[in-house]
């Protein structure tokens, strides 16, 4: 267990299906979240206060983002990029795929992915 984070859960094929919609609402509102926070954190100046306000807000977005997906004992790998443990490996989901299509072993990571068949 991760700084008392709930531990990675193990699921089947139809668990992860199941729990992907939950996994692609909160994506998908972290990322419209985040879009907002992006073209403003643009449209200011370095030197403007409001630019690392924005960029600790966007951030913030993030962190809240991975801590609700993790809560949910699927794992974060990387931004709007997540793992499902089956036992065996990984079932693989990157924002905005519409299922879960992929797997990977424990060691290939994300550029291991193969198609599920």
């Amino acid at each position: 267990m991760r700084d008392g984070q709930t531990p990675p859960a193990i699921f089947s094929l139809q668990e992860a299906q199941a729990l992907l919609p939950t996994v692609k609402d909160l994506t998908a509102e972290a990322v419209r979240r985040t879009e907002t926070l992006g073209v403003r954190l643009r449209e200011l100046a370095e030197r403007d206060p409001a630019h690392a306000e924005t960029a600790a807000a966007l951030q913030d977005v993030v962190d809240e983002w991975a801590g609700r997906v993790r809560a949910l004992g699927v794992e974060v790998k990387g931004l709007w990029l997540v793992d499902f443990d089956n036992g065996h490996g990984y079932y693989c989901w990157r924002y905005p795929e519409e299922t879960i299509a992929h797997y990977h072993d424990y060691d290939a990571g994300f550029a291991g992915r193969m198609k599920i068949l």
